[in-house]
């Protein structure tokens, strides 16, 4: 039974966030006042869709934009990482959960040339419509309280298992590795024999610790990291079991 790692993607294989580095391709590198204090808090989504129209509405282009998002450097390690994941892809299945979107994430693995090391990604959808503007939707509805009105990367998680189990595919654990407070829900999720890996001195880590002092410790056990080199020494170890 193969191993299915669980990747985020701002601040875990990027060492960077893709909707707040494309506010440099805005004239002056910055937004106007009313759009920034038009953020509802769990309505990112929308919020960035305004963000996408407004960029168009000042001309920048789709090439502007991707040299933008392709400049942010892989977070320190990651590169070998997924070198040595596809030499064991025989081993490893990897999915990414993402509150970014298509088009960023897409971007990013296909000029670092890293597409094949992933089975699928589940994002918000995202287009340049006729007009060059990008736009960008909620990946689904959930009625989950704990996440952001468009993405409950736990209900992905749970559908993507049980899509899995229906094909026969059967994981022997699930290792999580994230940074954020939307990666909270899916931690939750994993059992006694899966692996929860929170960037060392993120949202991730420092809740995981909270709880952890608060009596309400998750299942699974916890790896933190700051290196994906770290990541490597932990996967080898568990394949090794």
């Amino acid at each position: 039974m193969k191993v299915l790692l669980v990747f985020d993607f701002d601040n875990t294989i990027i060492d960077d966030n893709s909707d707040t580095r494309i506010v440099q391709c805005a004239p002056d590198k910055k937004l106007p006042m009313a759009l920034q204090d038009s953020y509802q808090k769990g309505f990112w989504t929308e919020f960035m869709g305004r963000v996408f129209k407004y960029l168009g509405d000042e001309g920048v282009k789709e090439d502007e934009m991707r040299r933008t998002v392709i400049s942010m450097p892989f977070t320190l390690g990651m590169v070998e990482l997924f070198s040595f994941l596809r030499m064991n892809k025989d081993k490893f299945d990897c999915i990414i959960i993402s509150d970014s979107n298509s088009v960023f994430i897409d971007w990013v693995l296909e000029a670092a040339d890293f597409h094949d090391v992933f089975d699928n990604v589940f994002t918000n959808p995202a287009a340049f419509d006729n007009s060059g503007c990008l736009t960008v939707r909620n990946y689904h509805a959930h009625s989950c309280n704990r996440c952001p009105k468009n993405l409950c990367k736990n209900a992905v998680l749970v559908e993507f298992i049980e899509k899995q189990l229906e094909k026969g595919v059967r994981y022997a654990r699930i290792v999580y590795i994230g940074d954020g407070g939307n990666d909270v829900c899916p931690v939750t999720f994993l059992r006694k024999n899966d692996v929860a890996m929170p960037r060392k001195g993120y949202t991730l880590h420092k809740t995981l610790a909270r709880m952890s002092q608060n009596l309400e410790p998750i299942e699974s056990s916890v790896v933190v990291w700051s290196s994906g080199v770290e990541i490597i020494s932990h996967l080898q170890f568990l394949i090794k079991e």
